[in-house]
């Protein structure tokens, strides 16, 4: 049976999301669309692959035997696409880069502008998400995470160590003793579906009883919930050339074994082939590595 990545890429979209809409949004393909494609692609395999109902779509055993294979063609289908780039040309073209929002906001946003005026051939695109995006697949060129990567067709670029902080207002700093202690702040964190992300487990151990007094599933929500005086939140104390005034102080709290983090930057290997990527790979090295000195 002949079954194209095509097809196939709605398969395994669907299984992944969960659901058809959100598969859809995914592939940012309408929903009728898709469903139509799919019971295509059924009435060829001859068999239903998934269970529908309104709390969205399960595969059946006929689905979970195509899952592994689809998985694998997915990973295939990156390889392709990469080894498929020429690379005798120069550095130009799209690059798509994923990060934490708070990092695509605060040090991808204004590191773009720096790039169009020196390197005007090269395009950025930033993909804010909390997710990490699989680039094996080719979902994105670059990302920049919390935690190193741990499959082998990935690598490690380089990481920078940072020191995180309690920051809160101006105004909220005024009011809390001199040196405060973790239980004596009003704390903003993440709400589903990341409620398990940092810093909510390590608080939750640190602060006896601990309860947010405001959360949001949203890094810029949290951020600015703190401008206004709500809580404190813990942020990395990253500091660079682009960086804007912030609204906000850090605090001199004890984090305990919560007082450092790092981030990394990761790519597939492969894609370190292609110029642009590896030019910008080598561009984002180079301002961490002047974070780190200074």
């Amino acid at each position: 049976m002949d079954i194209s990545w095509d097809e196939v890429k709605l398969f395994l979209a669907v299984a992944e999301e969960g659901s058809v809409s959100g598969a859809a949004r995914k592939l940012r393909m309408a929903q009728p669309t898709l469903s139509r494609r799919l019971a295509t692609l059924e009435r060829a395999v001859g068999e239903s692959l998934f269970r529908r109902s309104a709390a969205g779509a399960a595969l059946t055993a006929a689905g979970e035997r195509m899952l592994s294979p689809a998985r694998r063609m997915a990973e295939w289908a990156g390889e392709v696409g990469r080894a498929a780039e020429p690379t005798d040309r120069g550095p130009q073209g799209l690059v798509r880069i994923t990060a934490p929002p708070l990092v695509a906001h605060d040090f991808l946003a204004p590191f773009a502008g720096w790039l169009a005026r020196q390197h005007p051939g090269l395009r950025l695109e930033v993909l804010a998400t909390m997710q990490h995006l699989d680039l094996v697949r080719g979902e994105a060129d670059l990302a920049l995470r919390m935690r190193p990567p741990n499959q082998p067709d990935l690598k490690l670029v380089c990481t920078l160590e940072t020191a995180n902080a309690v920051h809160v207002s101006p105004a909220l700093a005024r009011k809390l003793p001199r040196r405060p202690k973790l239980r004596d702040l009003p704390w903003i964190a993440w709400a589903p579906p990341y409620q398990d992300l940092p810093p909510n487990p390590q608080l939750a151990e640190l602060v006896p009883g601990y309860t947010p007094a405001f959360t949001s599933d949203q890094i810029l929500v949290q951020q600015a919930a703190a401008e206004a005086g709500v809580g404190a939140m813990v942020l990395p104390r990253l500091r660079h050339r682009f960086s804007r005034p912030s609204a906000l102080v850090p605090l001199d709290v004890d984090l305990g074994p919560f007082a450092r983090g790092a981030l990394h930057l990761v790519a597939a290997r492969s894609a370190l082939d292609i110029p642009r990527i590896r030019l910008l790979a080598q561009l984002v090295e180079t301002e961490l590595a002047r974070v780190e000195r200074t």
